[in-house]
């Protein structure tokens, strides 16, 4: 087991030097998946929800998390699921259940529900001053907040550093929601910028979609 392993691209032979990403547990430490140097890594040909988490137990409390199964985009494009100790790092699973109360969810019919269930997640993340941002987005509807500013629509890989310039300009954290989910560039793009990516599901849940997302949703209350 180990933090940083030696991955080889299945489709050109590269290899990588990958290091597994940390995630905060609810105690506030730091926990990451344990890699599997003697694994293979095996290439992403599809996405699946129920298999898009791995479960991650902390060694200071003891709790089980849901969190991202680790991955690496190779430069030849081809994404790898890099192998993990199923011993340590627990089962496959669902992830954990919505953060935002059931109750201020919207079922998302058009796509006013989905603005509006974008609004509701991020007062419940404490923004409580959500308004439509000044400068509108090349797609989708803008919104801002003080400290944050938020895209709701389709999310194309221009989409996502446009969204990433604007959040720059204003000293913010770029958040985005996405009904139809993320193109590997668009996520692999927003991982890098620290732009957290949610999926808006037909109940108007918010699921995290990337590591930035689920540190984000951590915080809510």
């Amino acid at each position: 087991m180990s933090g940083t392993i030696s991955v080889c691209c299945a489709a050109c032979g590269r290899r990588h030097r990958y290091t597994a990403p940390s995630y905060p547990c609810a105690c506030g430490t730091p926990v990451a998946p344990a890699l599997d140097p003697r694994g293979s890594p095996t290439v992403v040909t599809r996405r699946v929800w129920d298999e898009e988490w791995i479960g991650v137990r902390c060694t200071a409390c003891g709790t089980e998390g849901r969190w991202p199964r680790p991955e690496l985009g190779c430069p030849c494009g081809t994404v790898l699921c890099v192998p993990v100790d199923r011993t340590a790092a627990g089962r496959t699973g669902r992830p954990p259940g919505p953060r935002v109360p059931a109750h201020r969810a919207v079922p998302i019919r058009t796509a006013r529900d989905a603005v509006t269930a974008a609004v509701l997640y991020l007062r419940g993340l404490g923004h409580r001053d959500v308004r439509r941002a000044d400068q509108r987005p090349p797609s989708g509807i803008g919104l801002a907040a003080p400290g944050i500013v938020a895209q709701v629509g389709p999310a194309s890989l221009r989409d996502v550093e446009c969204l990433w310039l604007t959040a720059m300009a204003e000293s913010a954290r770029g958040v985005y929601f996405s009904l139809a989910g993320y193109a590997e560039d668009a996520r692999v793009r927003a991982d890098l910028l620290d732009v957290a990516l949610f999926v808006l599901d037909p109940s108007g849940v918010p699921r995290p979609a990337n590591a930035p997302a689920v540190a984000l949703d951590a915080t809510a209350g």
